[in-house]
């Protein structure tokens, strides 16, 4: 489906925003796992990783791109942008705070780089030409 400047700019306006909710979760839930109950740094950012992404693709389904794809295959499809981002971010986040980067600090910059690379993968890649189709096939039934 050819999208129009303006519905790319809500687009990701609203990615961006559910991102941000999702965030929010990913920081709260790390903050609880790694001051609270003295976690390290990678099973706290897995576990908070793990419930943002649930949060995020949710959302983003239904509200920013309003699919109707096969919600396994989508969440396949998210899953392997996934097992390469985690092992990855998990990596560079352990390696950076060990070396004394502040904890808060690989985050924000792990969560910015995730917002990025998330959007255009699942833009172009997981709903690729599924968007709108929520849409059209309510108004079809």
């Amino acid at each position: 489906m050819n999208l129009d400047r303006n519905e790319n700019y809500i687009q990701a306006t609203k990615f961006l925003i559910f991102s941000i909710s999702a965030g929010v979760i990913q920081a709260l839930s790390f903050t609880f796992l790694f001051e609270i109950i003295k976690f390290e740094y990678w099973p706290a950012y897995l576990i908070a990783l793990t419930l943002s992404v649930l949060w995020n693709f949710t959302l983003n389904r239904r509200f920013t791109f309003k699919s109707a794809a096969n919600i396994p295959l989508a969440m396949t499809k998210v899953a392997i942008f996934y097992v390469i981002f985690t092992p990855l971010s998990t990596m560079w986040g352990d390696a950076l705070t060990k070396s004394g980067w502040n904890a808060y600090l690989v985050l924000g910059l792990t969560m910015v780089t995730n917002l990025v690379t998330e959007f255009i993968y699942t833009k172009y890649y997981v709903y690729k030409n599924n968007i709108n189709t929520a849409i059209n096939k309510s108004i079809e039934t």
